[in-house]
């Protein structure tokens, strides 16, 4: 029976000396209680973050397939666009406001209200309640930040002109007009190939809108912590006042302190590759390795992981670069796929590795490593999963039914396989 790559499972291990990769709220590296030690850690959204904007051979941009960004201004910019496309300030300023609207609200309801007659006369105290109520609004909304693909953007920015330059427009029907065209073009949006933009289709994007489509994550990124206790130091330091030597002066311009700390990290990330296809090529995921899909309709979804298992291997996180420089490369990449439910080897760490070494113990590094195969093996036994694993290290060790590779060859057979739809 064919086993299909349903899920790809992807492990590593970390180090990174006195850096401080991950800041909590009070400016301290975060930190996470798991067994019986604390560990430090490196959120999902700050390696997500650094995966998205890495600037390489990898890059995700690199792929030549529409982004997404994310912005508050979308509607801003929308407004400067039809002024200067010769629409009166007035309708740009409406049809940027009501896209606005669109996008945080519910469709049908605007619809409904913008039909609606305005009563000629109402009490003071009420209109002056609604328009404080409508500008509280006003300022929360442009606050808000929207992650919108390019495609959409610009389908987006499209529909605005022609509704802008449509004949009887005025400052009475421009709401009415461009909520009607927006409710028709809902669906155009929606199955737009790669509409919410490459980012959305990795991480996910979620709308309270029906205009756009969400999206799920197609990939799942854990927090990475550190195997062992964590190892945490404050650094002291000061500025000195370089003016102030020519007066004969020793002095000090600021006296700081940080926290920095050194680990060994394990990350994990799984790549749902049905719900990666669908993302990326607007097909059902139940589709995804039927005999009637074409291998070609996997051939990006495979390009994407390769180019996200390089950039997982090889991208740093890390605030304080320029006085930390805190860039490595994974010293072990562990590689899983088949059709089973994921699972993490997270808990082969619950107690944490002692960092001490004892004569005749391997390094920590090492030991880590022989830990995770050791429970490879344990839920093998247990569960007998088929699952076809692949990995690279930089150690001398062994990983139960599984082949090494070097990181290249190692990215080549994830997209292989994807695309091949069987592994």
């Amino acid at each position: 029976m064919t086993m299909h790559p349903r899920f790809i499972q992807i492990h590593t291990l970390h180090t990174y000396p006195a850096a401080l990769l991950n800041r909590d709220d009070a400016g301290l590296a975060k930190r996470l209680p798991l067994g019986n030690a604390t560990r430090t850690r490196i959120s999902s959204q700050c390696l997500k973050y650094h995966w998205r904007i890495a600037d390489d051979r990898f890059a995700l941009s690199a792929l030549q397939v529409p982004m997404a960004v994310r912005s508050r201004l979308f509607f801003e910019k929308i407004a400067q666009m039809l002024v200067s496309e010769s629409i009166p300030e007035q309708i740009a300023n409406l049809l940027a406001y009501s896209l606005r609207d669109a996008m945080t609200k519910d469709l049908g309801k605007l619809l409904k209200e913008a039909k609606k007659p305005k009563a000629n006369k109402k009490k003071k105290n009420e209109d002056e309640a609604e328009d404080a109520d409508s500008e509280q609004d006003d300022k929360k909304e442009k606050k808000q930040a929207f992650l919108l693909g390019y495609p959409e953007y610009d389908h987006l920015k499209k529909i605005c002109l022609e509704v802008a330059r449509s004949e009887g427009i005025n400052a009475e029907n421009a709401r009415l007009r461009l909520l009607e065209r927006l409710n028709e073009e809902r669906e155009n949006l929606k199955s737009m190939p790669l509409n919410c933009g490459l980012g959305s289709a990795l991480f996910g994007r979620m709308v309270t809108s029906d205009v756009l489509a969400s999206r799920d994550a197609a990939v799942y990124v854990a927090h990475a912590f550190t195997v062992h206790a964590a190892q945490v130091e404050n650094d002291y330091f000061t500025v000195v006042d370089e003016l102030n030597d020519e007066s004969g002066e020793l002095g000090s311009a600021g006296i700081f302190d940080t926290e920095l700390a050194s680990g060994l990290y394990y990350g994990y990330v799984v790549v749902d590759v049905p719900q990666l296809v669908e993302n990326l090529e607007a097909i059902e995921r139940t589709h995804c390795f039927a005999d009637s899909t074409p291998p070609d309709k996997r051939a990006l979804a495979g390009k994407v992981v390769e180019h996200l298992l390089h950039l997982i291997a090889t991208v740093s996180p890390g605030a304080k670069r320029g006085s930390t420089a805190p860039f490595d490369w994974a010293k072990f990449v562990l590689v899983e796929a088949g059709d089973w439910q994921p699972r993490s080897l997270a808990g082969a760490f619950h107690d944490a590795l002692p960092t001490e070494t004892n004569d005749g113990e391997p390094p920590i590094r090492q030991r880590a490593i022989d830990r995770l195969s050791d429970e490879i093996g344990k839920m093998d036994a247990a569960y007998g999963a088929p699952l076809t694993r692949r990995f690279m290290a930089l150690d001398a060790v062994e990983i139960p039914r599984a082949e090494r590779l070097d990181l290249n060859a190692l990215a080549t057979w994830s997209a292989g396989i994807i695309q091949a739809g069987a592994c």
